[in-house]
């Protein structure tokens, strides 16, 4: 299985990088995963809903590894802020249609009068 493909796009991965918090290397065990490659592995299962346990090892990045960084990211707040960048620059570049919006929801009955 090739892997290049997971590899976050330049313009993508010079956006990201910067947001991800810096983590001195422990200096013992296994050298660690790059964070593009871990950046990747999060996007694949994302965009696949492939489970963190069936990430294959050819990815470069166990889903173990790729879970923890995304958690690990969720808590500092990268992907919120990454979110907002994307938004900020695709709305500078005239790329935001914002006539219209969609809101998903779902409504729930109360069984026994909740307000």
């Amino acid at each position: 299985m090739a892997a290049g493909w997971l590899v976050a796009r330049d313009e993508l991965w010079e956006i990201v990088e910067p947001l991800i918090p810096s983590v001195e290397a422990a200096g013992t065990g296994r050298p660690r995963v790059a964070d593009r490659t871990a950046f990747g592995v999060i996007l694949f299962v994302l965009f696949t809903g492939t489970a963190w346990k069936q990430i294959p090892r050819e990815l470069g990045c166990s889903g173990s590894t790729a879970h923890e960084r995304f958690t690990a990211g969720t808590r500092a707040g990268v992907f919120e802020r990454l979110h907002a960048e994307l938004l900020r620059r695709l709305n500078a570049a005239g790329r935001i249609d914002w006539s219209s919006g969609i809101i998903d929801g779902t409504h729930i009955r109360a069984l026994k009068g909740g307000t």
